[in-house]
């Protein structure tokens, strides 16, 4: 009970965070959504581009439903069934066309000049998703995630002056 007691607190702290404009005055706040895709497929083991399987089509709505109290201003995805699958209920949710990104061929500086002021959610796999979150973060602080694990929260919060950021777990 303890441990659902901070749970709910801080999500509940983060929710606030979640549910702030980003303020373009004097200083210019980007916060970064990043998730692994939901659970894929796995039954044919040559097949490079899996769909989602019923479980991962449930955690793609929780993600939207987890996530509603954000006004994304892009969402990005590799092209790949799962992360788009993933991504999508989402971008329905905000009425955003994904957009993708080539996890071999990041331009972070790039990238982070092209969202700036904005909220973002990026959907990747277990080793881009911390590998993209370490770039923003501009050091190596995550490290890839486990093969069952589908329910990392990473967000990237960027102002002027600091970035931070922190990793939630959401089942």
């Amino acid at each position: 009970m303890k441990y659902l007691f901070i749970f709910v607190l801080t999500l509940t702290t983060t929710f606030q965070l979640f549910s702030q404009e980003p303020d373009n005055s004097e200083t210019t706040t980007t916060i970064y959504y990043l998730i692994r895709h939901a659970e894929k497929d796995r039954s044919d083991k040559t097949n490079r581009d899996p769909h989602l399987t019923e479980a991962g089509n449930k955690r793609a709505e929780n993600w939207a439903n987890v996530l509603k109290e954000v006004k994304f201003d892009k969402i990005y995805s590799t092209d790949y069934n799962r992360t788009k699958e993933t991504a999508t209920p989402t971008a329905k949710a905000n009425n955003l066309e994904l957009n993708f990104y080539d996890p071999r061929d990041m331009k972070i500086k790039e990238f982070m000049a092209n969202t700036k002021g904005k909220n973002v959610l990026v959907v990747g796999h277990s080793n881009t998703t911390p590998m993209f979150t370490n770039g923003l973060l501009g050091e190596k602080k995550y490290e890839m995630i486990a093969d069952d694990n589908n329910a990392n929260l990473y967000i990237v919060t960027v102002t002027e002056d600091s970035i931070s950021a922190m990793v939630l777990v959401v089942d």
